[in-house]
């Protein structure tokens, strides 16, 4: 079981009635000896300051360098040190701060300004603990003192690092209360945690309608890793403060720019963690007229493709014809994917889609039997899918108005069955994107392959993708976060 450990600037800061927990000085810490060497510690830092180059600054420094996961990071203490890099960040939190905080009564705050106090992601105002959790969640210290003023909106002023001597009296209680919540609830670990040589976080929502992969391949995935010594566990949007206390994060969840998933790959991101899908990826991946471009300037083949804003929706008919398809930037699983037949369809279409985004794409209709899905991971193939189009429709997946779907088969090949040319163009389009896990979709054309798109969160199923592969798809993926962790633990000596 992980060991966690409190660590104060001075013996006097722990005060003797407060409670039996481990406790070292920073002196003590900072000296090396039996503390450096121990695996698996999670250290809380309540120096008392922060300021870069100062004691506390360097306490969290040396931690990060002996591989112990500590709060606040240093990077969150670089975040915190400054309002120009912290507000880059309170954009979703101002948003929530305006609607908790305006619903309060007036008479309960001053005028124009309100503080709040946050230990270990609590506070005493009930109505605002949401607001307090997130904060907590964006810069993990231990005790936050947050400044909001209204200035039209009620926005977040300032963010500031607070000592453990800052909270006297009455606080104490609230504080150790959250403190042990806090220590309880992260670091409890499965029995063999010792055994693994990494932990793998995979984000996933068990509510979602079409996941990314359902539950039998998350559990083979979690068997795969206890295989390569990888401590493989599912978490959810709300296991968010937890994120830092894995090494890796895979999302099995569909992503979206301005969706938590995102948030997830940004923080892992910062924290110098491997994730897959990364936050570029996502960016380059989810938005199909940046997708577009990318492929048009570097000429990979596509279908013909227009980017049109609504001043230019007819050089669909005039420059692709009918029928034309239409897409969002932002879709999945062939959502917010139609086909016009004619004029009348095609502005009818279109203005349901300005009305979601200013830019929207047309594209060439290419029907085929079914579309190549090649799997990519590490700029290598990785699987061959045929999708087949759902019966009696022109996409794989048929989306009724109920909110139901209908899918199309599907079959599996080995890759010495795909043809060379539909390899060789899908690492290409892939190959743009980065060097994460991608799925490129193409249809076979008879002047070549076309790439249709790449997605950053490929499906990966039990009985589908995996069925040539078996267990090895999964090992494979596990595998390969294992030689990404096993890179940069060596570069970090």
């Amino acid at each position: 079981m992980a060991e966690h450990l409190l660590l104060v600037e001075q013996q006097g800061d722990w005060k003797p009635e407060f409670p039996r927990l481990p406790v070292v000085t920073a002196r003590d810490y900072l000296a090396g000896g039996e503390l450096a060497a121990k695996r698996d510690l999670r250290v809380i830092n309540l120096c008392r300051s922060y300021r870069y180059l100062s004691v506390g600054y360097y306490c969290s420094l040396l931690a990060e360098a002996r591989g112990h996961k500590v709060i606040p990071s240093v990077r969150t203490i670089q975040e915190l040190s400054s309002r120009e890099i912290y507000s880059l960040a309170t954009e979703e939190l101002d948003g929530l701060a305006q609607r908790l905080l305006a619903r309060r009564k007036t008479s309960a705050l001053a005028p124009t300004a309100y503080e709040l106090t946050i230990c270990f992601g609590q506070c005493d105002v009930k109505e605002l603990q949401p607001l307090a959790r997130l904060i907590f969640e964006t810069f993990r210290c231990p005790i936050l003192k947050v400044e909001f003023k209204l200035q039209g909106t009620w926005r977040i002023g300032a963010i500031k690092a607070l000592p453990l001597a800052a909270v006297t009296g009455a606080g104490e209680a609230p504080l150790f209360s959250a403190m042990e919540g806090y220590l309880s609830q992260r670091w409890r670990q499965p029995r063999a945690r010792l055994s693994y040589r990494y932990d793998l976080a995979i984000l996933h929502d068990p509510a979602e309608d079409l996941p990314p992969s359902d539950p039998k391949a998350l559990a083979r995935f979690v068997k795969a890793g206890k295989a390569l010594g990888v401590n493989v566990e599912l978490i959810q949007r709300k296991d968010y403060s937890r994120l830092a206390e894995y090494d890796a994060l895979f999302i099995r969840e569909t992503t979206r720019i301005g969706h938590h998933t995102f948030r997830f790959a940004k923080k892992a991101d910062s924290e110098g963690m491997v994730v897959i899908d990364d936050p570029e990826s996502i960016l380059r991946c989810t938005n199909k007229v940046y997708l577009a471009e990318l492929l048009a300037a570097h000429r990979i083949p596509r279908p013909k493709t227009l980017v049109l804003r609504k001043e230019s929706l007819m050089e669909a008919e005039e420059r692709i014809g009918y029928p034309v398809v239409l897409k969002i930037p932002e879709g999945s699983f062939s959502r917010g994917v139609f086909k016009a037949d004619e004029r009348a369809g095609l502005t009818r279409i279109a203005a349901k889609l300005f009305k979601e985004s200013d830019l929207i794409l047309a594209q060439e209709y290419l029907y085929t039997p079914f579309d190549w899905r090649i799997g990519v991971l590490g700029r290598t193939p990785f699987y061959a899918c045929k999708y087949l189009m759902s019966r009696d429709h022109w996409q794989i997946v048929k989306h009724g108005v109920d909110g139901g779907h209908e899918q199309g088969g599907f079959e599996t090949l080995a890759m010495d069955q795909v043809p060379q040319s539909v390899v060789k163009a899908a690492l290409k389009a892939a190959d743009l994107i980065g060097d994460g896990l991608y799925g490129v979709d193409l249809k076979e054309t008879p002047a070549g392959p076309v790439v249709i798109e790449v997605n950053d969160n490929p499906s990966l199923d039990a009985g589908v993708e995996d069925k040539v592969l078996g267990d090895q798809l999964y090992s494979r993926l596990i595998a390969e976060f294992v030689e990404r962790l096993d890179r940069r633990r060596v570069g970090k000596r």
